[in-house]
């Protein structure tokens, strides 16, 4: 390519040499036309040929070249006569605005002087391209402009000339614009944009086009300028919301100023057209627009208000957003929001009817209250489960849609819950689930079905002999746990007779407290102790009772001062013995035998020597009273030996006995009686006096025995709630003559038997019948009179305790003290 261009910039010297040359000839000017641009040292022409001259003699002649130029583009070389480029020549620096340029020189010779005129036409060539004012024109266009439409468009510039200058114009490919272009009247062209499609903003709101203009040249050159054509903006296109309906899931309860939705509507516009502003319509109700918000900026709707699912479950709302240009445009959208059910309500319980108090004794399956459950949550939210404490005698069943019936499943007792306080608990099935109570207090009514009862079965109560009549024995209270009338209790002794006494003679209780009283004094030698029975019965109706076992035992007192029944003597009386002076250590002189009537440990007997005149001679055993020879008698011991025994018993404070024996020694020896000491001959003169006594003895007794069966077959029958194991009254225990170190009643009698008729007296042993005492007689063979140490009385004072037949025993022992007095 740049050989072409070198090879075409020759030529065109060469024809430019061609013209000058002729020119030359025909006018005193020398023309020369040379193209611009040329390089450095580039020959234009050779003078010396051209103006005829010596080139031997320019330098002598000192040739010169004057530019008439404010710059020295060209010089001549003086050795050669050519001119040539000293400074390359831009043509359209040098001549602005010129179709013709040339520059104008002299050549100035000397020896001789001459003076040649030159002109060089500086020729154009095509070494600049069209080039636009300014690189980008941007051209503002409504979208409403309409196709056809003209717009001027800034021409390019093309320094060259002719046919190096522009000549035609194009525009990229574009479907909304094209150019016209225009011829000046200098011939300049220029290009008008021309619209022809209507623009559309919204589509493209911005093209971008390339002016490219072209110049005449070969090769042609061309400059470009870009065409950034804004669509202007007019209010052509509605707001639209991304969506036509919304539909919006809200949980209920949810807090005040939450966001509930974004609505986002576009304008396509642009500027104040697409600035919206967001509003509900009048199809919008004042519920819902008072329940939630709407930003009228950013289209947010929040929660205004507390929103409960039971009372709106659906909010409908339109929304219009509207632009902001003079004439507005609107678009619309419509909101749906379901308001989803959350589990904030707790159910709820109704007491539709509760029966309160009832009988204790009501039937099982019995309807006590009806009771109806609800809960304004929807779905498991809204389903509820009810129940009662399973501890409770209580139980619910279902009558009917959320009603359920109270029911007694067990038998109630007062007694032991006075009332109930029943819990019924509803909950639902939400997560997590709420619930709900009630509570109802069923009292219950007292009925008689609890019979009294004492503390014990059976009541064992001591009672001291010698208490005063009236004194308080025991209280005997039952219990009734039944309320009011029924828990009255009235005490009553159950009447029984013993011996033709009734119990209500010898004991009284107290009908309201059951305070147990005795009504006489009571003896232990005399009564021992007592079984009845005392009922307690209640005010129901019908009255409803039991009764409970008293045993009164009779405790025994010291009461009783021993009684010293061996040795015999008068009362105040010494006894007097006589032994032997030879008598043997450890031979027995005498035997005091005392005896008390009170109880066992009372009448423990002990005895000692309260005066005794050597006390080296005799000893005296404390438990069976035996009195012994500790050692022979010598001349020094005194004839006569005074004893005086204390026999005292074990009570407290101890009761005591003495008896006073006094000894006399002889120096021969008596005879001692082993055996009953009685002479046949005087019971022989006594026939007549025994066969009396006897049949009258066996007469008494038969009366006695048939009177005993006449009260027997007479006495009334047992009531039947006293129970038939034992007797109601229990009589007093044989009472015995006893030594304090025998057990046996027999013993007892064998020592007592041996001691006394060694004195010559006759010892009856006579069992009392049932009830009373064993009756001791001691009957002396010589004198006809008794006595007791510490009686008043001169004889021995017999008790006779209750029964006929010991009066029949007491006169056959009458008789034989006679027999023997005689």
């Amino acid at each position: 390519m740049e050989g072409l261009v070198k090879s075409q910039f020759w030529r065109y010297v060469m024809v430019i040499l061609f013209f000058s040359a002729i020119l030359d000839t025909a006018s005193s000017v020398t023309h020369y036309s040379i193209p611009e641009e040329m390089e450095e040292g580039s020959v234009v022409a050779n003078l010396a040929s051209d103006l005829d001259l010596d080139v031997k003699t320019l330098s002598r002649r000192k040739m010169r070249l004057d530019i008439r130029s404010n710059k020295k583009y060209l010089d001549v070389n003086k050795e050669t006569g050519e001119l040539y480029i000293l400074e390359k020549m831009d043509r359209e620096y040098l001549c602005i605005s010129k179709t013709t340029c040339f520059i104008k020189m002299e050549v100035t010779l000397e020896n001789p002087v001459r003076m040649f005129n030159i002109e060089i036409e500086i020729v154009d060539i095509n070494d600049n391209a069209p080039q636009f004012w300014r690189d980008s024109i941007s051209l503002d266009i409504s979208e409403s402009t309409a196709a056809g439409e003209r717009f001027s468009l800034s021409n390019a510039v093309d320094p060259d000339i002719g046919s190096n200058s522009i000549k035609t114009y194009y525009l990229s490919e574009s479907e909304h614009f094209d150019i016209e272009i225009q011829t000046g009247r200098d011939g300049s062209k220029f290009a008008d944009l021309i619209l022809k499609k209507n623009l559309d903003r919204e589509e493209q709101a911005l093209h971008n086009l390339i002016l490219t203009a072209v110049d005449g040249g070969v090769p042609a050159r061309s400059g470009t300028a870009s065409i950034i054509v804004r669509v202007l903006d007019t209010n052509d296109n509605a707001p639209q919301f991304d969506k036509d309906s919304y539909t919006i899931n809200l949980t209920e309860n949810s807090p005040t100023g939450s966001l509930v939705v974004k609505l986002n509507a576009t304008d396509k516009d642009e500027g104040l057209n697409s600035d919206l502003l967001y509003s509900f319509s009048l199809y919008t109700s004042e519920k819902t627009q008072q329940t939630f918000s709407l930003n009228p900026n950013n289209g947010e709707i929040r929660v205004k208000e507390m929103i409960n699912y039971e009372d709106f479950r659906i909010y409908d709302m339109e929304i219009i957003a509207t632009d902001k240009a003079a004439n507005s445009l609107s678009g619309k959208c419509k909101v749906k929001i379901l308001v989803t059910d959350m589990n904030d309500n707790h159910p709820e319980i109704s007491i539709k009817s509760f029966t309160s108090p009832v009988k204790e004794d009501v039937p099982v399956n019995t309807v006590i209250a009806v009771v109806s459950v609800s809960d304004k949550d929807s779905g498991e939210n809204g389903q509820v489960d009810i129940h009662i404490s399973d501890d409770l005698p209580f139980a619910l069943k279902e009558s009917s849609d959320n009603y359920y019936e109270l029911l007694i499943s067990e038998p109630l007792d007062r007694e032991k819950v006075a009332e109930y306080d029943i819990t019924i608990t509803v909950t639902d099935r939400g997560n997590p689930p709420l619930s709900d109570n009630e509570t109802i207090t069923l009292e219950l009514l007292d009925v008689n079905d609890n019979v009294p009862q004492f503390p014990q079965t059976f009541y064992t109560i001591p009672v001291m002999e010698n208490n005063a009549p009236g004194a308080s024995l025991s209280s005997l209270t039952a219990v009734d746990p039944d309320l009011h009338e029924n828990q009255y209790l009235v005490y009553f002794i159950i009447e029984k007779e013993i011996v033709n006494t009734s119990m209500s003679m010898l004991f009284s209780i107290n009908p309201e407290n059951g305070n147990l009283y005795a009504l006489k004094t009571f003896d232990y030698e005399m009564e021992k102790e007592f079984l009845f029975h005392i009922e307690a019965r209640d005010s129901g109706v019908p009255p409803l009772s039991s009764n409970v076992t008293v045993h009164i035992i009779i405790m025994d007192q010291n009461d009783n001062t021993p009684l010293i029944v061996s040795p015999w003597r008068a009362h105040g009386s010494e006894v007097k013995e006589k032994i032997p002076r030879s008598t043997d250590k450890g031979t027995l002189i005498a035997k005091v035998i005392a005896i008390d009537s009170d109880s066992v440990h009372n009448s423990r007997i002990t005895y000692q020597f309260l005066q005794n005149t050597d006390a080296t001679l005799f000893s005296l055993d404390q438990y069976n009273g035996e009195i012994r020879t500790m050692r022979m008698f010598s001349y020094r011991d005194s004839r006569d030996q005074r004893l005086v025994v204390i026999a005292k018993d074990n009570g407290e404070p101890a009761l005591s006995a003495t008896v006073t024996i006094k000894l006399s020694t002889v120096e021969t020896a008596l005879k001692t009686y082993t055996e009953v000491p009685l002479e046949y001959d005087i019971f022989s003169d006594l026939n007549l006096y025994l066969v009396i006594g006897l049949g009258s003895v066996s007469f008494l007794l038969l009366i006695t025995i048939l009177v005993t069966i006449v009260l027997k077959c007479q006495k009334a029958k047992p009531s039947k709630a006293a129970p038939p194991c034992r007797n109601s009254v229990i009589s007093e225990r044989n009472s015995t003559i006893a030594d304090s170190t025998l057990v046996s009643n027999d013993a007892y009698w064998y020592s007592l038997f041996l001691a006394e008729t060694r004195k010559g007296k006759l010892v009856v042993r006579q069992p009392a019948p049932k009830g009373a005492r064993y009756i001791v007689s001691s009957l002396p063979r010589s004198t006809g009179v008794t006595e007791t140490s510490d009686s008043a009385a001169s004889t021995l004072q017999v008790r006779i305790i209750s029964t006929p037949l010991f009066l029949s025993f007491m006169l056959l022992f009458e008789l034989l003290d006679k027999m023997f007095m005689l």
